[in-house]
């Protein structure tokens, strides 16, 4: 029985972190050990506790970091580890000078779509293999001059026993008072900048000036958190957009929207919300940032726009809502998709694949 260790030194919690532990769970469930090594006062080691999965805290102060080095070496050694999977800059340095000091095999993940230096990706030829979370990022990893044969597009993929057709939305809305009969349109995801929260705020205006029973949800954690909540009050529209902060029961959340908004301006890589959503039956609107138009073929099983263009955002978002017939046709089209290409057990079994090469040698 082969031993993965997943390394992550981020103190986000993203869709990197929880692609992260639903990989780590989907291996421990089909026959594999698996554990994670992050830092302490992570989201990620009080998510993988609730969660009961192996998970031990290494603190990880940077890339030279001769402790955290020697703590990642004896884990190795007492896990008896036979691959080490790493997923951000400083964890991916020290796992694979680990997993290289005993002669193990080492998978690199790159979960963004920002261009990598060629001065900087040496840490990428430390890996056997890349794994990329979409097509777009696979190219620009082989552009800094990895090897196109090392480098695989293997996106995160959907829990379809959590996010399905007959997830009820009924109790999310019920807990957060909105009115059985008001659309409801919802941004999901890390509040940041680079996903375009000020965006949504913007179209959110233009479509309650049309739309005024609308009420739109902000759902998710993150440094700007603060920052946009100030702003929905600065722009007075505290009274049809709310903040529920993290959330774990995001397939209920997904079931209560009527459109999911994603109008991500910069780095974006294959979003997990959009299958997620599409998976429950949402429609989705989302910008051609990244790996998005991957996903979404506009007008065929969801909607893009143009990034930081809040007009367009609202256009789609009210056509969406003033035709459900064509919105509910667009998010079944989407539902076939992710059941075809983009459940977990599709994309870990390609994931465990590249695993089993590997320990093979």
């Amino acid at each position: 029985m082969h031993t993965v260790l997943h390394t992550e030194s981020s103190y986000g919690h993203g869709g990197q972190e929880i692609r992260t532990l639903a990989e780590t769970r989907w291996l421990l469930d089909h026959g594999w050990r698996a554990l994670i090594a992050c830092q302490p006062d992570s989201p990620l080691l009080a998510e993988a506790r609730t969660a009961a999965i192996p998970v031990v805290a290494i603190r990880m102060r940077g890339a030279a970091d001769l402790g955290a080095l020697l703590s990642l070496r004896r884990l190795l050694r007492e896990r008896d580890v036979s691959l080490v999977h790493t997923h951000s800059s400083v964890d991916s340095w020290l796992g694979a000078i680990a997993a290289r000091s005993f002669g193990r095999p080492v998978v690199r993940s790159r979960h963004v779509s920002i261009p990598i230096r060629r001065r900087r990706a040496l840490v990428y030829r430390l890996a056997d293999r890349i794994i990329t979370s979409g097509e777009g990022v696979r190219t620009l990893v082989i552009a800094s001059g990895v090897a196109p044969e090392r480098v695989v597009a293997i996106p995160a993929g959907v829990d379809t026993k959590r996010f399905h057709g007959e997830v009820s939305g009924k109790r999310v809305r019920d807990e957060l008072g909105l009115p059985a009969a008001a659309p409801v349109v919802g941004l999901v995801a890390n509040v940041r900048g680079s996903k375009g929260h000020n965006v949504f705020l913007e179209a959110a205006r233009a479509v309650l000036a049309a739309a005024p029973d609308t009420r739109f949800l902000i759902v998710g954690a993150g440094v700007g958190f603060d920052e946009v909540s100030g702003r929905v009050q600065q722009m007075g529209l505290g009274a049809r957009v709310r903040l529920t902060g993290f959330r774990r029961d995001v397939p209920e959340v997904m079931a209560a929207l009527d459109v999911l908004a994603l109008p991500s301006i910069r780095s974006e890589a294959i979003p997990q919300v959009i299958p997620q959503a599409l998976a429950v039956g949402t429609p989705v609107v989302a910008s051609t940032v990244g790996g998005s138009p991957e996903l979404i073929r506009d007008g065929e099983n969801g909607r893009l726009v143009p990034p930081s263009d809040p007009e367009a955002l609202a256009d789609a978002i009210l056509a969406l809502l003033r035709d459900p017939a064509r919105a509910r046709a667009m998010a079944r089209a989407g539902q076939a998709m992710v059941r075809e290409r983009y459940t977990i057990d599709a994309t870990m079994t390609r994931t465990a694949d590249v695993y089993r090469t590997l320990v093979r040698g």
